[in-house]
């Protein structure tokens, strides 16, 4: 029922708003995918996975001079997840994704509050995380001020559980403050600032961020909330274009402490990626990332960087071995790759990328080397839609065995992955025009 609520909701503001600068689109991603080793080792005698799943959503947004407003509805729905006549979802996957006002405070001055998206560079650390189907979001108040070619973002979120009661129905904690929530580096409070100034060739911008993680004391039945550890992230982004020529660089340092009380002193990622375009069709890509790791002999302080909210799908190959749900707190990575893309025709591409894997630290065994991803996509535009097809496979070293907890005689001869995505974003109506 909540659904067709939110729906009518929606249809109303259509009509409310016809005349104004309102604009109703939606998108609708199906994707296939086999998995044979995505995002960690799959032993001979596991069956491949395979499945369809799919994202739909529903985006209004409405604009004045003085303030803009969006909302965006999000279902997840895998194919076969409800028996037939079942009359609600399994998953329980339907959500508000994005619901913000952003108000023009001055010249130059606005603020963005409300469930948002927080994109920025090219989402290492904080990023939308799009190929996920669920994406990800943040709950936060944004002070934004831009002018010329200077923008900046003072960004502040404080996280709370929902525990609606009797007595209490709206949710709200009427003692404490503790955030029960964990996984995925859920934090409990957020500060950062974000500086850009971004030129003809040349764009740099700088990041400080803070984390707060809930800590707990007692065993998993009994947990007890205590005090908060604070995670800083800080660095920049630097970008320069012209020409045929491009080259990026990342520079990240981690201090503080991790949930728990975990001191982490010394971690760092670097990135450097130039690219260079032949000829109009063909361009090339060459790069090299280090993130620091941990000594695994320690447990109560780590050199490990995680790069936390950032679309970590987009980097360290697209089969998720690192950094995507895991790899935290563990040897760290080099990743050195390649790539090249032939533009083929004025509506498709074909990338194939090369990247080679190891520690930045030693494993117990002494062993560095992890092994070398092969990633290969062809993408096609059609009118009104795009079609993608994936495939990657994984040329796992003795490190990758040891680092996955699978040993190469129990692994399966072969770790692949394909995927095939529809994407289509129709729009229905746009009086902004």
């Amino acid at each position: 029922m909540k659904k067709q609520y939110t729906l009518l909701f929606v249809l109303m503001l259509t009509i409310q708003f016809a005349t104004a600068q309102f604009v109703l689109d939606g998108e609708f991603k199906p994707r296939t995918e086999y998995r044979n080793g995505f995002g960690s080792i799959i032993p001979d005698a596991a069956d491949p996975g395979f499945a369809i799943a799919t994202r739909l959503r529903l985006n209004a947004g409405y604009q004045t001079e003085a303030f803009k407003f969006y909302m965006s509805l999000q279902d997840v729905m895998v194919w076969g997840e409800n028996r037939q006549l079942k009359p609600e979802d399994s998953n329980n996957s339907f959500s508000v994704f994005q619901a913000w006002a952003d108000i023009k405070l001055a010249e130059g001055f606005s603020t963005k509050i409300g469930r948002q998206m927080l994109v920025y560079d090219d989402q290492r650390i904080l990023g939308g995380v799009d190929w996920a189907m669920q994406a990800r979001n943040h709950d936060a108040a944004l002070l934004q001020y831009k002018k010329g070619k200077f923008m900046m973002d003072l960004g502040l979120a404080f996280n709370q559980d929902f525990t609606a009661t009797t007595a209490n129905p709206g949710g709200f904690q009427s003692v404490g403050t503790a955030y029960n929530t964990t996984g995925f580096f859920s934090y409990k409070s957020m500060q950062y600032l974000y500086l850009r100034h971004k030129g003809e060739a040349f764009s740099a911008s700088g990041l400080i961020m803070n984390n707060g993680f809930q800590n707990f004391t007692g065993d998993a039945d009994a947990q007890v909330a205590d005090g908060v550890s604070n995670l800083v992230t800080l660095g920049t982004h630097l970008n320069y274009k012209k020409g045929s020529f491009g080259a990026a660089l990342n520079a990240y340092l981690q201090t503080g402490e991790r949930q728990n009380s975990v001191d982490v002193s010394g971690a760092y990622l670097l990135g450097l990626d130039l690219t260079y375009n032949v000829t109009k069709g063909v361009s090339l890509g060459l790069g090299a990332e280090i993130i620091s790791g941990n000594d695994t002999s320690t447990t109560d302080k780590t050199e490990a960087f995680f790069p936390l909210y950032g679309t970590n799908h987009k980097f360290n190959g697209f089969m998720d071995y690192f950094y995507v749900g895991n790899h935290a707190n563990s040897v760290g990575l080099t990743d050195i790759h390649a790539s090249v893309k032939f533009a083929l025709g004025e509506t498709s591409s074909l990338m194939v990328k090369v990247l080679n894997f190891s520690g930045e630290q030693e494993l117990p065994s002494g062993e560095k080397s992890l092994g070398t991803e092969v990633d290969l996509v062809f993408a096609k535009s059609f009118k009104g839609y795009g079609l993608a097809i994936g495939y990657s496979q994984m040329f796992a070293s003795d490190g990758m065995y040891e680092l996955k907890g699978v040993t190469e005689a129990d692994a399966s001869s072969a770790q692949n992955w394909a995927w095939v995505q529809l994407t289509m974003k129709p729009k229905f109506l746009n009086t902004a025009k």
